[in-house]
């Protein structure tokens, strides 16, 4: 029997975990360590964990789609959606709002959405969704809010750990490891 994250997580979030349609992810903090980097030209540059990058599309792959939402104004942001093909919204000043739009176009829920953010630009989608998450390192006031918090910090491998609970909870394991030989 191959490994699970679910031990690891809190056995009242299962159900929660298994309605899910849609995971939305904060970039800066969240699937970035929230450092920024600027050349001397003002060209902005950040690092993305491979990891996390591999369990999006996972999340792609069965039946979960996932959406990068920052409110910064982030090249950084699109190239590494458009890296991976999945919907990216840069410069969003309500992210309640981006969520809500997301639900009616997938005709779904917000109790079937899980979103993973680190700060107060996340604060509003992370209190009305299904399940609210946020990185080892969120701010205190988020981190107090939240649902359930990851082991891992943004950036280093908080993403992939949410993404890998919900294959986990939606029993999408064997297939994901079958698809790479196993």
């Amino acid at each position: 029997m191959p490994w699970s994250p679910l031990p690891a997580f809190p056995a009242h979030l299962h159900a929660a975990a298994a309605r899910i349609r849609l995971a939305c992810f904060d970039v800066d903090g969240t699937l970035t360590d929230g450092q920024l980097y600027y050349d001397r030209e003002g060209n902005e540059s950040k690092a993305y964990f491979v990891q996390d990058g591999l369990g999006l599309k996972l999340l792609q792959q069965h039946g979960i789609h996932p959406v990068l939402i920052t409110a910064r104004n982030s090249q950084s942001a699109l190239k590494r959606g458009a890296d991976l093909g999945i919907d990216t919204q840069i410069a969003v000043g309500d992210k309640l709002a981006s969520v809500q739009a997301l639900c009616a176009q997938h005709g779904i829920t917000l109790d079937q959405v899980a979103f993973m953010g680190d700060d107060l630009p996340d604060l509003a989608p992370l209190c009305h969704v299904g399940l609210a998450v946020a990185p080892a390192n969120a701010h205190p006031w988020i981190a107090e809010r939240v649902h359930w918090q990851t082991r891992a910090e943004g950036g280093r491998g908080a993403a992939r750990e949410l993404c890998d609970v919900l294959l986990a909870a939606q029993g999408r394991v064997d297939a994901v490891l079958a698809g790479f030989g196993a």
